[in-house]
């Protein structure tokens, strides 16, 4: 099933898209209007049906846009929406790195793709594909995690990483 809301922030207009079954199977929105949510929830449909999720896109109601958009706006953390993330796509690596992610990095706080590799010993490459891959953007903050040198990269667009991060209290 698909939920999707549309709510105001910074004066712009977000629309918050979240794939469910029993819990949320991704995530994705858009800034952009109702043509670039349509095209970021395909990519994450295919993303998530490769993986071996089962995925209708009948559209029901339910309060996980709001979930998403709490998180956003600093009314709930993100570690206590991950009871509600399925993890069922994702490797036990990128679970791993996705809750360490949600319970370690606060909104308004951003760390480095190495910090991130150090804290998990791994390396600062398997946690920037970790992130590429992630379903569950707001909710495992992957918008926090930068490069050294600059914001580094982000999907759908680095723009809206910038976003994020802003609406958050981040200044860079």
């Amino acid at each position: 099933m698909i939920s999707i809301e549309a709510f105001s922030l910074a004066n712009r207009k977000i629309l918050i898209a979240v794939l469910w079954e029993e819990k949320i199977e991704g995530i994705t929105f858009s800034l952009d209007g109702k043509e670039f949510l349509k095209e970021r929830i395909t990519r994450l449909r295919e993303f998530l049906l490769r993986r071996g999720a089962s995925i209708s896109l009948r559209l029901e109601t339910s309060n996980y846009p709001e979930l998403v958009f709490k998180i956003l706006v600093g009314e709930v953390e993100n570690r206590e929406a991950l009871k509600e993330l399925s993890f069922a796509t994702s490797t036990p690596f990128e679970r791993r790195v996705y809750i360490w992610l949600a319970k370690n990095v606060k909104r308004g706080n951003i760390i480095t793709y190495g910090e991130v590799a150090r804290a998990l010993r791994t390396s600062a490459r398997a946690i920037g594909g970790a992130m590429r891959r992630n379903p569950y953007p707001i909710v495992i903050p992957c918008h926090r995690v930068v490069a050294k040198e600059d914001l580094g990269h982000y999907t759908p667009k680095p723009e809206y990483k910038r976003f994020l991060l802003e609406v958050e209290g981040w200044i860079g």
